[in-house]
């Protein structure tokens, strides 16, 4: 088959089921694997280039509707009669694993997808089962926009990502996905932990001090503590299973104790030498 993906964890998918050799154009965002910086960009997930991507001649075009504003992708390839299949928009990680299913049953790799959901679940299982030894429940705040300032609720996978790591999302009395909030209201959760991940924003362009500047945050514990931490957005930000080596980063600062280290190039899902089962 000849692949294009216009969104970065489509491409990340794809290339946990062995897909990657198929793949002939993706979005200007996606970064991983290493191998796909090569392929040609077709423009930003908002915006594909459709006179670009006719002229690949793709069989099969994953979309997405994760975003507002990704649906004029979808007009745009209807137009054309341009064949696609839109990847559901996960909210929890259980969702994200049964994202795994879908791509394959569409790629033709079922079988492999089915042998990836599984070790996705054993992982998820093994991480629950350490997190009951966490008898302090770290305090978690999780930035994901300064201005105005947002952060996820209760229906997002970084609070069950929070309690997987032996942690707790300071939001997640607040039910939607993401809730738009002040440094006021995060100053008086008062959290042990704050972690920036913006959205769309590389790590080395995150700059901590648009978050030390606000008013009353030298009174809170993380900042007290030095508890806070600017983490790589792709491991946290996207519906992949990159959140498996995002969940594996934070328990391993929360409580390095109890879980495994966190190692960049070792991804707990690609991981051949663990017994994830037996774990």
């Amino acid at each position: 088959m000849r692949i294009i993906s216009i969104c970065p964890s489509n491409t990340e998918l794809l290339a946990y089921l062995g897909l990657t050799d198929s793949i002939v154009g993706v979005d200007n965002y996606s970064d991983w694997p290493e191998s796909i910086k090569t392929l040609p960009r077709l423009g930003s997930d908002l915006d594909i280039d459709m006179d670009k991507v006719e002229k690949l001649k793709p069989d099969l075009v994953f979309a997405s509707l994760s975003v507002p504003g990704m649906e004029r992708n979808i007009e745009k390839l209807e137009k054309r009669n341009i064949p696609y299949t839109i990847v559901p928009n996960p909210k929890t990680l259980s969702e994200v694993g049964e994202s795994l299913l879908f791509v394959g049953m569409a790629a033709n790799r079922e079988q492999k997808a089915k042998q990836l959901y599984m070790k996705y679940n054993s992982i998820i299982e093994y991480y629950r089962n350490l997190s009951k030894q966490a008898e302090n429940l770290k305090k978690l705040y999780w930035e994901w926009w300064p201005k105005p300032v947002f952060t996820p609720g209760a229906s997002n996978w970084l609070t069950e990502i929070s309690e997987l790591a032996g942690g707790k999302n300071i939001f997640q009395d607040k039910p939607e996905a993401s809730v738009q909030t002040d440094s006021e209201d995060v100053s008086k959760r008062n959290p042990d932990v704050m972690c920036a991940v913006w959205v769309g924003v590389q790590k080395e362009k995150v700059n901590p001090k648009v978050i030390l500047k606000r008013p009353q945050i030298a009174q809170m514990e993380a900042i007290k503590n030095d508890q806070l931490y600017i983490l790589d957005e792709p491991l946290f930000c996207r519906p992949s299973p990159k959140l498996l080596l995002g969940l594996n980063k934070i328990a391993s600062i929360l409580h390095p104790d109890i879980y495994p280290p966190f190692f960049e190039d070792r991804d707990p899902l690609l991981d051949e030498e663990f017994d994830w089962e037996q774990a």
